[in-house]
């Protein structure tokens, strides 16, 4: 059996070992988690617009840097 050393480990701060995919779908469960939380208690004051950016930027950032 060969072992292949040219697979790079990830240190990401999710505690969990994942790929691209896994954090792709975390990172969208936590973005319409936060749609519907703004929409329940954020929406009359703040637009919904800013909980959308607010998730892409915390996508973007669980898909960069989280595993």
């Amino acid at each position: 059996m060969e072992s292949n050393n040219n697979v790079k480990k990830r240190r990401g701060f999710l505690p969990i070992e994942t790929n691209m995919f896994d954090r792709i779908f975390i990172g969208l469960i936590i973005h319409i988690a936060i749609n519907l939380l703004w929409m329940r208690f954020l929406e009359q004051w703040i637009p919904l617009y800013v909980a959308t950016l607010l998730g892409l930027s915390i996508i973007f950032i669980i898909v960069k840097w989280g595993g």
